[in-house]
């Protein structure tokens, strides 16, 4: 079952993007070391009362030339429209009704049983007398939210989650399921059907998640696996520049389903944006990674062009450093027979579980090395290690304040634990906790 998409938009300046962060309640991350992907986040997983969706921040919509504001009030629209399973429709109660406002309100008309008028900045009772002016724009009752604050905010996901399916109880959790992502035009559709006419013993089409999409199962040296393919866009004629756009919710959609996910990355061109976005996402939100470089017949060698490949990826998605590269030739078929055992040996690793007096011996053996410090000169103490979890492998710390232990460190014994036990391809967890929370676990 996919998750929802909830598209915000508005003109700007109503505050989307405070209401995207109020929607999201941002967590921090354990380990974040994400160096030259940018922080401008559109996508991110939101969850209120069991209920799980995607929220999607569409930005402003007046562009800086006049001569296309209209042009771009239709695109955003349009991409709400088609893509999201309920739209927030954003507007200030401070400004009231403004022209732009209007010409979203045209286009969305049609749509509106899936568009929640939202009113922002109602700070206060007399700003709530102003709300009902915005029944004049016909997406019946509005809603008064003020997202710096959070005023109503509780009561707001309430009325969001009405249009959300609450999540199913996982199913076919015995497959192993792989999100084959990228950009447009990368042969994403070419690598699969590859892998189906090479490797596949038992081929089922399964009617697939997302719009142009469809799910492939095979069974791979006993392995059951469930390819989730982004298929190439259809050309939208009345939105020409907007297909990075659609794919990358596409793509967000997938990855969420996934545990696995082959990042297909035209090897005939730079590592692009949409590739750090998309790798950026998959890292964050802790997914085994494939890096699949398409296209490696048309790729000028030397001897040490694999090597220059393996210091660019470095150098722009160092985040990602940890992840299997692979050159491969869908056209030719160059090394596509080698992806799937590549896939059954990722999935190896992030099953991988230390045990925990080899854990804490070789912890010991780390912090003597390099003992943990801080600017303050406040005493830093590393108790205890532990691996909770797999897929992803999961490690608590126990030590005397988890606020003391920064990011450098934190680094460093990420860095550690690969250097020791590889975890090829997979995303590590760290959690840091606090004296009661090891004296607990004593108990």
């Amino acid at each position: 079952m996919k998750k929802s998409i909830v598209a915000i938009v508005g003109r700007p300046n109503v505050g989307k993007s405070t209401l995207f962060n109020r929607i999201c309640k941002k967590r921090s991350a354990i380990v974040d070391f994400e160096e030259g992907v940018t922080r401008d986040r559109k996508y991110e997983e939101a969850e209120w009362c069991g209920y799980e969706f995607v929220v999607v921040d569409t930005g402003g919509i007046i562009p800086r030339s006049d001569d296309s504001i209209e042009k771009a009030v239709k695109f955003q629209a349009e991409i709400a429209i088609m893509e999201a399973d309920l739209i927030l429709f954003v507007v200030d109660v401070k400004v009231g009704i403004t022209a732009m406002d209007m010409q979203i309100a045209k286009i969305l008309a049609r749509y509106r049983d899936k568009v929640l008028l939202t009113v922002n900045k109602v700070d206060n009772e007399k700003d709530e007398l102003s709300v009902y002016d915005f029944m004049s724009l016909g997406f019946g009752e509005p809603f008064p939210v003020a997202a710096v604050s959070g005023r109503n905010s509780g009561n707001y996901l309430d009325e969001i989650v009405k249009y959300i399916p609450k999540r199913e109880a996982a199913k076919d959790e015995d497959k192993l399921k792989v999100a084959i992502v990228g950009k447009p035009n990368v042969g994403k559709s070419s690598i699969i059907n590859r892998l189906i006419g090479e490797n596949t013993t038992i081929v089922t089409d399964i009617p697939g998640t997302t719009r142009d999409s469809i799910d492939t199962q095979l069974t791979y040296h006993g392995r059951k696996i469930v390819f989730i393919d982004t298929a190439g866009l259809r050309k939208k004629s009345r939105i020409k520049y907007g297909v990075e756009f659609f794919s990358t919710m596409r793509t967000i959609e997938s990855i969420n389903q996934a545990q696995l996910v082959l990042i297909i990355i035209d090897a005939t061109e730079a590592i692009s944006h949409q590739d750090k976005r998309i790798a950026s996402y998959a890292h964050r939100n802790f997914k085994d990674i494939i890096l699949v470089f398409n296209k490696w017949d048309l790729v000028e060698k030397d001897t040490n062009t694999t090597n220059e490949y393996k210091k660019m990826v470095i150098a722009e998605m160092p985040f990602v450093e940890f992840a299997p590269l692979m050159f491969v030739s869908a056209k030719t078929g160059l090394r596509v027979h080698n992806m799937m055992n590549n896939i059954l040996e990722v999935e190896k690793e992030s099953s991988k579980r230390i045990p925990t007096s080899e854990l804490n011996e070789f912890l010991r053996t780390i912090i003597n090395r390099y003992p943990p410090s801080h600017s303050t000169g406040k005493h830093v103490k590393i108790y205890y290690c532990t691996q909770i979890k797999t897929n992803p492998p999961t490690f608590v710390f126990f030590c005397n304040n988890p606020k003391l232990v920064n990011l450098f460190y934190r680094r460093y014994l990420m860095n550690k634990i690969r250097e020791q036990y590889k975890f090829s391809g997979a995303t590590i967890k760290l959690f840091f906790r606090g004296r009661e929370s090891y004296d607990s676990f004593h108990d």
